[in-house]
């Protein structure tokens, strides 16, 4: 992508230049079938140019020369220099040309044959186009999206639809053309594309609005993003970036702890500036000024801000918590700080409504601010993230922020983006009509029939739907630096334990490229409760702990309902995760984990059982030791006597059994009881024989 000074000049030059004509200015929209309007009802008055021509007025004169099918490539299947469209656009002389081509040639009868003439056929076009008219504006643009459920979406298409993206960029900065991102206005709106390549009415009409922005520099005027309010926290020792939107070109005056930095909007209406990273305090004052707009933030902190995400153990409130009443009465001032993303609509056992359909489909579906923590703000704040920040601000001695962004019933893939999720072989099928989908727990798809028993949209977005939470959510909030992420989640994929295997890496990986730095993610495991797939996950919860680095789990398993999802003691789950923030993030020398298995070995008539992280095993409460299974050649469970000895685990092998593994806490809903000095408990786990 070409420079921002020459994005900034280039717009100056054609404002300047727009300004000068005494006649109107003439428009041309050159591409393809969504560019035409394929699809729509009317496209005379719906596609894109045609919206376009309203929104810029009568000074303009605004022509579609769209065609359906048409390549860029020369030597591709429907060539557009070949086309009486071509010809009509060099006869129209225009004195601005936006050009969206490209779609076309990821057929298998153009990339794959003709790739190499891509740049030069996009480059003799934009010449051609100079030549006609030496003054012409030109614009080339970023494709609108190709999504999932097109028919050659994994046999190439995907694939060669981003290396033409590339290439793309290359060839705008090449010949110093303007840039239309086309791909980011639509790439998170599925719901637009009945045929997955073709947007409806609302779709063109965001690309006419997009097309505009870039041609005319406004963009709304200055404005912060969401995460920007009063009693904020911001990252410590980190650059403090503050950024948000203007018209483009517009000077934008940020002063902050009596330092002032400028930026200007580049030509998309974005701007940034940069402080440099301070340690913890404040409070501080924030005002970001342009033109006759000055936005003013007040009690800001400089602290440790943490994510709290996942499904609803993560939502469930401190209120509701079994020691939340007390806890509530006792809430001084102090300098923890929450952010709340209240949903639109509740995921509850009812159908939503028209309005709710919408705004969900356009992605409105989290709102929230900052707030002091006061029992009034605390009392619906997630109970595991309040007392995760308690604690950890208690040890640190830091501000604490925490944003809660966590949806009930949620599936872990609507918090993957898009881009990763369509990238990856093992996920790129679980986008696919997932409300029909065995990959996706029947118990969710059930759910999201009921809210969208009213939409006419077969397309309709939700809230368990693959990537959603993170289009409407967690893309928030990438740009604002965390200190790390806390996450309760997996009830929602319990029924599929070997893919949530795969995608749960895929989670955590694909967030810390998002946010650009290895932040800790320290998450739950899944607690008690008499479902028969439970201890196979919260089994291969605790041996992903090999496959994702700076992470630490918490065991919940002791803390569990035999009949409820959603177990009241809060506490305990909040504070294991705060161990293992203080020690693993905030480095003081204390025991975080429970005992954990390193071995399992047979001695006669014996198998001995060593752990890490114990100091002292012991039971909790002093009862007997319980919990363990044996199980044999033929794979029955065999309930084992266990002792403590010498620090280890001594179980005795029934006579006449050959055994191969060991089971820990295997039942759905399990008593066992093995703890170590800290009282934190063992977790579920698995171990054959050495």
């Amino acid at each position: 992508m070409f420079k921002k000074k020459s994005i900034f000049l280039f717009i100056v030059l054609l404002a300047l230049d727009l300004v000068s004509y005494a006649q109107e200015v003439k428009v041309a929209c050159i591409g393809n079938s969504v560019t035409f309007g394929y699809g729509l009802k009317n496209p005379e008055n719906e596609s894109y140019p045609s919206v376009l021509q309203g929104l810029l007025g009568q000074k303009y004169e605004v022509k579609n020369f769209g065609l359906s099918g048409a390549t860029l490539l020369k030597k591709g299947h429907r060539p557009y220099y070949k086309t009486k469209q071509f010809e009509e656009v060099m006869s129209f002389k225009p004195d601005v040309a936006i050009v969206h081509l490209g779609l076309n040639d990821t057929d298998p009868r153009d990339w794959p044959e003709f790739k190499d003439d891509f740049k030069s056929d996009y480059s003799w076009l934009i010449d051609t186009l100079r030549k006609q008219n030496p003054n012409v504006k030109l614009f080339i643009c970023k494709l609108t999206p190709i999504f999932n459920g097109h028919p050659r979406f994994k046999s190439g298409t995907r694939d060669w639809y981003w290396q033409i993206q590339q290439q793309i960029i290359e060839i705008a900065k090449a010949n110093h053309t303007g840039l239309i991102d086309l791909t980011s206005a639509l790439y998170n709106r599925p719901d637009l594309f009945a045929d997955n390549l073709h947007p409806d009415k609302e779709g063109t009409a965001i690309i006419a609005k997009t097309v505009y922005g870039n041609l005319t520099g406004n963009y709304g005027g200055l404005n912060l993003p969401e995460i920007f309010t009063d009693h904020m926290v911001l990252q410590r020792d980190k650059p403090i970036t503050i950024y948000g939107t203007a018209n483009s070109n517009e000077q934008v005056k940020v002063l902050f702890n009596n330092k002032q930095l400028v930026a200007v909007a580049d030509a998309y209406g974005k701007w940034k500036v940069q402080f440099s990273e301070m340690p913890h305090g404040g409070p501080y004052i924030l005002n970001v000024q342009s033109g006759n707009k000055t936005i003013a933030l007040t009690d800001i902190l400089i602290g440790d801000v943490w994510l709290c995400s996942g499904q609803s153990n993560m939502s469930y409130t401190l209120s509701a918590s079994k020691t939340g009443k007390s806890e509530l009465a006792q809430i001084k001032a102090n300098k923890i700080r929450l952010f709340k993303f209240n949903q639109y609509e509740e995921t509850n056992d009812a159908p939503w409504n028209a309005k709710v359909l919408e705004e969900v489909n356009q992605l409105n579906y989290f709102s929230g601010s900052w707030a002091p923590t006061t029992p009034a703000t605390a009392s619906g704040f997630s109970a595991v993230g309040y007392y995760f920040g308690k604690q950890v601000a208690q040890e640190s001695g830091v501000p604490i922020g925490l944003i809660q962004l966590a949806v009930g019933g949620s599936t872990i893939e609507s918090w993957i983006d898009r881009y990763t999720m369509e990238h990856d072989d093992e996920l790129v099928d679980v986008l696919t009509n997932w409300r029909k989908s065995d990959f996706i727990q029947e118990w969710a798809r059930g759910r999201a029939d009921v809210n969208l028993k009213e939409a006419s949209n077969p397309k309709q977005r939700h809230p368990y739907e693959p990537v959603y939470n993170y289009e409407a959510g967690v893309a928030k909030l990438t740009q604002f630096p965390i200190k790390g992420v806390i996450w309760y989640q997996g009830e929602s994929n319990a029924q599929n334990v070997d893919l949530y295997k795969h995608t749960f890496p895929v989670l955590v990986n694909s967030w810390r490229k998002k946010w650009g730095y290895n932040f800790p993610f320290y998450y739950v495991q899944l607690s008690s409760i008499d479902r028969p797939s439970w201890p196979y996950f919260r089994d291969a919860q605790r041996k992903l702990l090999k496959d994702i680095t700076n992470a630490g789990m918490a065991v919940s398993s002791d803390v569990g309902d035999s009949l409820n999802v959603h177990p009241n003691r809060k506490m305990e789950v909040g504070q294991r995760l705060a161990l293992l923030a203080i020690k693993g993030t905030y480095h003081k020398p204390i025991t975080a984990n429970g005992p954990v298995i390193l071995s399992a070995k047979q001695q006669n008539n014996n198998i001995v059982l060593s752990f890490t992280e114990a100091k002292k095993l012991t039971t909790r409460n002093g009862e007997p030791l319980i919990g363990f299974q044996l199980v044999n050649q033929k794979g029955n469970h065999l309930t084992a006597k266990a002792i403590i000895a010498n620090n280890k685990v001594i179980l005795k092998v029934p006579q006449g059994e050959t055994i191969t593994d060991v089971l820990y806490a295997w039942e759905p809903f399990t008593r066992a009881n093995l703890v170590n000095e800290a009282n934190l408990p063992a977790s579920t786990f698995s171990i054959p024989l050495d």
